[in-house]
C-alpha cells in the first residue's frame, strides 16, 4: 500500500480510520523528510577523525593537513584522535563500532584495511564490508633505501651483490606483517637473493639503518626524503607503479626487470557501514577539491605523497583489489601478529 496513493472513502472518514491512515503517512514522510534533511545540514557539530596510529606519522600528518581544511571548507571542527594500538585494530575497531551519523570518521591505510585482516587471527571487523570507503587522499610508495657502505649505487648492482653475498644482508622493517616488512620478502623472493629480517617497532628500524647496523629497509618515503636529500641513505628504486613525484629520478623496481611489483602504502578517509550517502557525496567532493589546492598539494609531494583522489566507487574497487593482492602475499610470508 502507497501513502500517496490510497483512496479514503466517507465511511473511512467518519469512523476515524480515515484520519488514522492520514496520521500515519504524515508520520511516514516526516521521518523521510527529517532523515534527508539531518544529511544536508551534515555537519552541524564538530566531526571526529580517528587516526589509529600515533601523533607524528604519516598517517596523522595527512589526516591533520586535509581535516584542518575540511573545517574552514565545512564550517565545523574536524578533530583529530589518535587511537593507536595493535596495528591500527583498535582505532579502526572503534570506528567500525560508533554511530553511522557522519560525526565519526578515520583516516586509514594499507595496514589495517588490506593487510591485518589476514595478518590476524580472528579479526573482529571485516575491512570490505564494515566500513564505507569515502576517498583515497594519497599513495605513498615505498622506496628502497641502502646505507651507503652497501656497494651499490644502482638496482643492477645491488641485486648482484646480494646474490654474490647469500645470507649476508639484513633488513629491517617497522614490524612484522607492515608494508616495509613484505615489500623486502618480495624483494627478496622474486630477486632470487637471501636476506635476514630484523623487524623494529617503529622508528627504531632507521635509527640502526642510519648506524649501519643494518643494510637496507624499504621504507614510506615521507620518514627518510630528509636523509635521502643529506646523502645519509641511499636511494635504489620505489615501489609504486609509476614513478614518485618527490623522487622523479628514482626508478620504480617494477622498470627494474620485476613488471607488476607494487607494494606501497596509501591513505584514506572512511565512515561506519550505513553513514548516509549524502554525506559520504559531501566529504567525496571536499576532500578531491582540497587535495587539489596548489599549496597542499606541493607541500604532499615534497614530504612523498602523491594526491589521489576519485570516486567512492573507485576507492572500494582499489580496496577490493589490494584487500585480494595482500592476503596472498602475507599468506606466502607466513607473517603472524606477535
Amino acid at each position: 500500500m502507497s501513502c500517496t496513493t490510497r483512496l479514503i472513502n466517507r465511511r473511512q472518514w467518519l469512523s476515524g480510520t480515515g484520519a488514522q491512515v492520514i496520521g500515519a503517512c504524515t508520520g511516514v514522510g516526516a521521518i523521510a523528510w527529517s532523515g534527508a534533511a539531518r544529511a544536508q545540514s551534515w555537519p552541524a557539530k564538530p566531526v571526529r577523525v580517528v587516526v589509529a596510529f600515533t601523533a607524528g606519522g604519516t598517517t596523522d600528518i595527512l589526516a591533520r593537513a586535509v581535516s584542518q581544511q575540511l573545517a574552514e571548507r565545512l564550517k565545523q571542527p574536524f578533530v583529530i584522535d589518535n587511537k593507536p594500538g595493535a596495528g591500527g585494530n583498535l582505532g579502526t575497531e572503534m570506528v567500525v563500532r560508533a554511530p553511522a551519523d557522519g560525526y565519526t570518521l578515520i583516516v586509514n591505510s594499507v595496514g589495517p584495511m588490506a593487510v591485518n585482516p589476514t595478518l590476524y587471527d580472528k579479526l573482529s571487523y571485516n575491512p570490505l564490508t564494515d566500513l564505507v570507503p569515502i576517498v583515497q587522499i594519497a599513495e605513498v610508495p615505498n622506496v628502497l633505501i641502502v646505507h651507503p657502505s652497501v656497494p651499490a649505487q644502482t638496482m643492477e648492482e645491488f641485486l648482484a651483490h646480494a646474490k654474490a653475498n647469500p645470507g649476508v644482508l639484513n633488513y629491517c622493517s617497522t614490524g612484522i606483517g607492515t608494508s616495509s616488512h613484505l615489500s623486502s620478502f618480495m624483494l627478496t623472493k622474486r630477486g632470487g637473493f637471501d636476506a635476514t629480517h630484523v623487524p623494529y617497532k617503529g622508528a627504531d628500524a632507521l635509527k640502526d639503518l642510519l648506524a649501519g647496523r643494518i643494510q637496507f629497509m624499504f621504507a614510506t618515503i615521507p620518514s627518510v626524503v630528509q636523509h635521502i636529500n643529506a646523502g645519509r641513505l641511499r636511494p635504489l628504486a620505489v615501489s609504486s607503479l609509476k614513478r614518485s613525484r618527490a623522487l622523479p629520478q628514482v626508478p620504480t623496481v617494477a622498470e627494474k626487470g620485476f613488471p607488476g611489483f607494487e607494494a606501497g602504502s596509501w591513505f584514506g578517509f572512511f565512515a561506519p557501514k550505513g553513514t548516509p550517502d549524502a554525506v559520504i557525496q559531501t566529504l567525496n567532493k571536499a576532500v578531491n577539491d582540497i587535495i587539489q589546492i596548489p599549496a597542499l598539494e606541493q607541500q604532499m609531494v615534497a614530504q612523498g605523497a602523491d594526491p589521489a583522489g576519485g570516486t567512492p566507487q573507485q576507492y572500494a574497487q582499489f580496496l577490493q583489489r589490494e584487500y585480494e593482492k595482500w592476503r596472498v602475499i602475507v599468506r606466502d610470508s607466513g607473517a603472524k601478529a606477535e
